[in-house]
């Protein structure tokens, strides 16, 4: 499924944010958010300093295997962590049940909520992920009681449909963040959409 894309993520910058690829330097912003309980309330657990590093590893390898890993924001201004929002392509080890897939993942400092961050980053990585990358879909999912990340994903104009429902593979099936929701947004459905975006 995955062509070779290296080299095709962009650097882009807005009027107030960076979106570029994972640095080393991104470390102590990395773990930063990742400790935060607030951020990591829909996670298993927060992570200590070295599983952010393995975590940051882990995405330096991908972006170089793929040329994206959903990559940083950051503040124009101040040159600042912000968190990171993009595509990724999903490398667990038991397959989820709609791989292959592109997803649309993202994490930001609780600093950066409620200001559309999230919003602006993630238009312009759809917008790369069909327009460039010529994908035919692009997904997102969550844990079910995740709202908050639900109401971004309906403001992406994403669809979902119970039926699509799933247990995450990497959680026991008891575990209260198991049951998972799946968003959708096709070629056809970003083209119509995506127009009013501007």
């Amino acid at each position: 499924m995955v062509e070779i894309l290296i080299d095709k993520c962009p650097r882009i910058e807005t009027e107030r944010l960076v979106l570029r690829k994972w640095e080393e330097r991104d470390i102590d912003g990395m773990a930063e958010m990742n400790a935060d309980p607030r951020v990591m309330e829909f996670f298993p657990s927060a992570l200590s300093r070295e599983e952010s590093q393995k975590f940051l590893d882990r995405l330096i390898e991908k972006q170089e295997e793929f040329g994206f890993a959903v990559p940083v924001v950051e503040d124009k201004a101040s040159g600042k962590f912000l968190g990171f929002c993009g595509l990724n392509i999903p490398t667990y080890p038991k397959p989820l049940p709609f791989d292959p897939c592109i997803e649309m993942g993202w994490r930001f400092i609780s600093d950066a909520w409620g200001k559309g961050i999230a919003l602006e980053s993630a238009r312009i990585w759809l917008r790369f992920g069909f327009e460039t990358l010529q994908r035919d879909e692009i997904v997102a999912f969550t844990a079910i009681q995740n709202v908050r990340s639900q109401k971004l994903m309906q403001r992406l104009d994403m669809v979902t449909d119970s039926a699509d429902d799933f247990d995450h593979q990497m959680l026991e099936p008891d575990h209260p963040l198991a049951r998972h929701v799946l968003y959708r947004m096709s070629k056809d459905r970003f083209e119509s959409v995506s127009k009013d975006w501007d």
